[in-house]
């Protein structure tokens, strides 16, 4: 309760109180006393003593106070992973359990949490609600533009304690440790290759099913990924970014054929 309400008598119509901000002396209940109170508060009537944030009710005042004294009373049964709210609890049980109660109605994706689903809208909206203010470039979602901004400022939070390179994405740093650790999580299922990112598997599988999905719009040859559709149009373009006049590791045929030696994942 906030500290400007103080009792001071008991009174026979109940409990008199003094509001140290209006200078006012008056006998209420409870309810009419926090109701009161919100004209002096902006309507949240309670404020955390250690960041000073306030919230409308007391529980989520006790939701929050976990934060800060890192308490998780709600845990995951599977996984044994904890929680400060029983919300987060629920949610995360959907990950178990593959339960998706909120669906597109444009393309029937379905997501465990609704703002997952109204990010998700804006895929198709096109709705960007988050701008950089250096080059004017929007995003969807606003941790997207943090991470953009990273590019701008040259922050990069996450450190690797082998090698002390670091990222801006901590999902890159993930990714950067399994080459200390070896560790390759995606396998093929035809050829029992393993790879340390599913990109990487993706990019293999092609070799197997034969798909090219990047195609020339010059020529129509295709290939098995972006990068090699950006090097093969500098041909048609003449551009020439490396001092090698071959973007990539290229050999020249007897018949003077161009042919390149970058192999398929």
């Amino acid at each position: 309760m906030s500290r400007c309400i103080i009792p001071i008598d008991n009174t026979k119509h109940g409990i008199l109180y003094f509001c140290d901000v209006c200078m006012k002396s008056f006998v209420v209940n409870g309810n009419l006393m926090r109701r009161d109170m919100y004209v002096h508060n902006g309507g949240k009537p309670y404020s955390c003593e250690l960041c000073s944030k306030s919230f409308k009710h007391n529980n989520h005042l006790k939701t929050h106070t976990r934060m800060h004294t890192g308490e998780k009373l709600y845990s995951c049964e599977v996984c044994l992973k904890s929680f400060t709210q029983s919300g987060h609890l629920t949610m995360h049980m959907r990950r178990h359990s593959g339960q998706k109660l909120y669906s597109c109605e444009v393309c029937l994706k379905s997501f465990t949490q609704s703002g997952h689903l109204t990010m998700h809208m804006r895929t198709h909206s096109g709705e960007k609600l988050y701008s950089c203010e250096v080059c004017l470039k929007s995003f969807t979602q606003s941790g997207h533009l943090t991470m953009h901004m990273r590019r701008h400022s040259g922050e990069k939070p996450y450190s690797c304690e082998v090698c002390l390179k670091s990222f801006t994405q901590s999902g890159h740093l993930t990714m950067h440790m399994r080459m200390h650790t070896g560790e390759k999580l995606y396998s093929c299922e035809v050829c029992l290759k393993s790879f340390t990112q599913s990109g990487h598997l993706t990019i293999h599988m092609r070799r197997h099913n034969g798909q090219k999905p990047y195609s020339c719009e010059i020529c129509l040859k295709s290939f098995t990924q972006s990068s090699h559709l950006t090097m093969h149009m500098r041909r048609h373009s003449g551009e020439k970014p490396f001092k090698n006049s071959f973007p990539c590791n290229m050999r020249r045929t007897h018949s003077g054929e161009e042919q390149c030696l970058c192999g398929d994942y």
